[in-house]
């Protein structure tokens, strides 16, 4: 487990599509498993399905959604999410993606889910959601995984006289 992970917040998902466009932008340092990439294919395969329903199998956790919702969504819309928690291994990103590429279909992917008129699909894990609570699901979510990269800033040296 990584202790000394940046803060991330987001308020919006547009906010999501911003850190990763500067990530893009100045670079990286992977801190955990997954790099922007992953990271960014991870959102959308997650993200997606609150627009086109989950798969059919992920409805066999309904039982335990008013657990989860009681127990685990408060603890996830304050953006404290557990790490090392297995994750579905259709939402697992191969390694083999292109930053550029991911980030883009990610930031689609953030516009087509912002432009949906609704209703959204049932959450697995904590069922009909809010529009509101639903993308803060999402952004917590997104600022979890993101935090794993570090920012490159570039630093200028100053040229003396």
């Amino acid at each position: 487990m990584i202790n000394d992970l940046r803060e991330l917040q987001f308020h919006h998902l547009e906010d999501a599509v911003a850190e990763v466009e500067s990530l893009l932008q100045t670079g990286y340092t992977q801190r955990g498993k997954w790099n922007l990439a992953q990271v960014c294919r991870h959102l959308t395969l997650v993200q997606d399905p609150g627009v086109d329903g989950y798969p059919l199998w992920l409805s066999l956790f309904a039982p335990l959604r008013p657990l989860m919702r009681r127990i685990l969504l408060p603890r996830l819309l304050k953006g404290d999410s557990p790490q090392g928690i297995p994750t579905s291994p259709i939402f697992v990103p191969s390694g083999d993606l292109d930053d550029a590429i991911e980030a883009e279909k990610f930031a689609a992917s953030v516009t087509r889910y912002k432009a949906h008129p609704g209703p959204y699909a049932p959450h697995p894990g904590f069922g009909c959601l809010d529009p509101e609570t639903l993308e803060k699901v999402y952004t917590t979510h997104a600022a979890h995984h993101l935090r794993f990269l570090e920012p490159r800033f570039e630093v200028s040296e100053s040229k003396g006289s």
